[in-house]
């Protein structure tokens, strides 16, 4: 048995990248000035020289490092990181008492009504004043 590890398709990195950007092969054509079907030889290739990798690179928006040290594995890992292991729960650290919030939204109520009442009673005697008037 060979111990040899099976060497990197870069073409396949490039093509994975790619897709995980959402981006066509068109669109990659387009940042590196050719057309569709050298993007499609180019993902199909094993290796690539440099100056090449280090423009598709910079068309994906990702360094030369991230295309060539690539992995399926690193990505699915990277995006478990994202996920909440507390699915289902609440994180409720609040950073004041919610009752003295609603004691205070009472109170505030509770003086809006009084002006209400107050400017109806203005009212109601501004009107008698003008009927006595009459």
């Amino acid at each position: 048995m060979s111990t040899l590890s099976k060497p990197s398709h870069i073409g396949r990195k490039i093509s994975r990248i790619r897709e995980l950007r959402d981006m066509k092969q068109e669109v990659l054509a387009q940042a590196l000035g050719t057309n569709q079907q050298a993007i499609s030889i180019l993902e199909n290739s094993e290796t690539i020289d440099d100056e090449k990798l280090n423009s598709i690179a910079k068309a994906l928006g990702v360094s030369v490092e991230a295309i060539k040290n690539f992995s399926e594995e690193s990505v699915i890992n990277y995006f478990n990181t994202f996920t909440d292991q507390s699915a289902g729960t609440f994180n409720n650290n609040c950073t004041f008492n919610p009752l003295d919030k609603l004691i205070e939204a009472y109170e505030e109520n509770k003086k809006l009504y009084e002006r209400l009442i107050q400017a109806e009673k203005d009212k109601v005697e501004y009107l008698e004043k003008i009927l006595k008037d009459k």
